[in-house]
């Protein structure tokens, strides 16, 4: 059984517990609305750099003993920098969530930025960009978003070369002291705890940190680009990517989206895998997956395919998703179902999974709403609510990335809307 306390703390932080009786860990995680959307135009890779650089020493240690600390009391620590958001996620045993507590503030309201440590990120970074380069897929990826999503929300969150080399460690500090204040902070907690005592610890150990602040928590628009555009690489693969307006989570449509994704590629049962893969022998890899900005979603296609296949490869990836209002059937969507249901039982660990349910809510909806429901809504879809979707929310403007030795020949040119 849980219990979800959801409250407003008096320093600014949206905070959120859900009770999870008998669990043996215990969960944290931490979202910054300051992503690669919010940094500096000239400054892209900043906000990264911020999260990579911010425990490497505070004002009570040196990053050494910061991470001999987390050791110490089991803590398994991991952080990421996303489009909107930054985030710090900790799991550990349930005695020791004060001291996690304590050891994240140390280190997000008191690092010190030492010289050398930010000078080797920046580093690392203007490596880890150069590397996307032997990357095929994940640099379509890169080129489909910024096409598709727009210069602000189609950054990556590595940066760029050019901007990487200008960032110094007045910079980082910089952009930490404007971004990291409370009433930028969401902080979520899941597993065998006391919300009351839990959320005192967060309003002392944070209710300090940065300056009084607008809590941007408004959503910035996706600037949508219906175009097609080819990049040459010789390569031995041609890879895809394709990308078109859905709908945000908080959409009522939102879980019939998920079924609908789970019918196209919810596992090797998925039409994308059995009919492109299986069937005709066009892919190496193929999937479909959505993604969602605050207030937006888009739905993404990608595959790799052989130069000479890449044409026939695009045009049927497209058509199993048209296909799909014409001869959908109830044991599709019970298949789909079932595996959204099971995968989100069953991910990894379980307390872990219900924090991330939580904090995702408090940055979509503003709310906790309980996993029951949000799967009670999955478990009603039908066929014809799936068919109403692609009626109501057609596919009548794409984004298209190719990366490869060879351009496509059917379809929209560079520049021109795509259908």
């Amino acid at each position: 059984m849980s219990d979800i306390v959801h409250r407003t703390l008096s320093c600014g932080i949206e905070f959120a517990a859900e009770v999870l009786t008998g669990r043996p860990t215990a969960a944290l995680e931490i979202r910054i609305l300051a992503g690669a959307a919010h940094e500096p135009e000239n400054k892209l890779g900043v906000a990264r750099l911020v999260e990579q650089t911010v425990d490497k020493g505070t004002a009570a240690r040196d990053g050494r003993a910061l991470l001999d600390a987390f050791d110490r009391i089991g803590a398994q620590r991991s952080s990421a920098t996303g489009r909107d958001t930054t985030a710090f996620r900790c799991i550990c045993l349930p005695e020791f969530l004060p001291e996690a507590l304590d050891l994240h503030a140390e280190m997000l309201c008191t690092p010190t930025f030492p010289e050398d440590r930010c000078a080797v990120e920046v580093e690392l970074a203007i490596q880890e960009m150069s590397s996307l380069e032997d990357d095929p897929q994940s640099l379509c990826e890169k080129y489909l978003s910024r096409q598709a999503y727009g210069p602000r929300l189609g950054r990556h969150p590595l940066g760029e070369k050019a901007t990487l080399e200008t960032i110094t460690r007045r910079d980082i500090e910089s952009h930490w002291r404007a971004t990291f204040t409370p009433n930028r902070m969401l902080v979520a907690v899941a597993g065998p705890v006391d919300p009351d005592a839990v959320a005192d610890r967060v309003e002392r150990c944070f209710a300090g940190l940065g300056s009084p602040a607008p809590p941007a928590r408004g959503a910035i628009p996706i600037e949508f680009a219906p175009m097609r555009t080819h990049y040459p690489k010789e390569l031995e693969q041609e890879y895809i990517g394709i990308c078109y307006p859905g709908v945000p989570v908080t959409h009522d449509d939102h879980p019939v989206e998920r079924v609908m994704l789970g019918v196209l590629a919810g596992g090797m049962s998925g039409r994308l895998f059995t009919e492109v893969r299986e069937k005709q022998g066009l892919v190496y890899w193929v999937g479909a997956w959505h993604e969602h900005p605050r207030d937006a979603g888009m739905i993404h296609i990608g595959a790799s395919t052989t130069p000479e296949r890449c044409d026939k490869t695009y045009e049927t990836l497209l058509r199993e998703v048209d296909r799909l209002s014409e001869d959908l059937t109830d044991a599709e969507v019970h298949r789909a179902i079932v595996g959204i249901v099971a995968r989100t039982e069953t991910r990894g660990d379980i307390t872990r999974a219900h924090c991330a349910e939580l904090i995702a809510d408090l940055f979509y909806f503003g709310r906790p709403i309980p996993i029951e429901e949000k799967l009670a809504r999955v478990e009603a879809v039908t066929v014809a609510d799936i068919r109403r979707y692609l009626a109501e929310h057609p596919r009548d403007r794409i984004s298209v990335v190719t990366l490869g030795p060879r351009e496509l020949a059917s379809g929209p040119r560079c520049g021109e809307e795509a259908t």
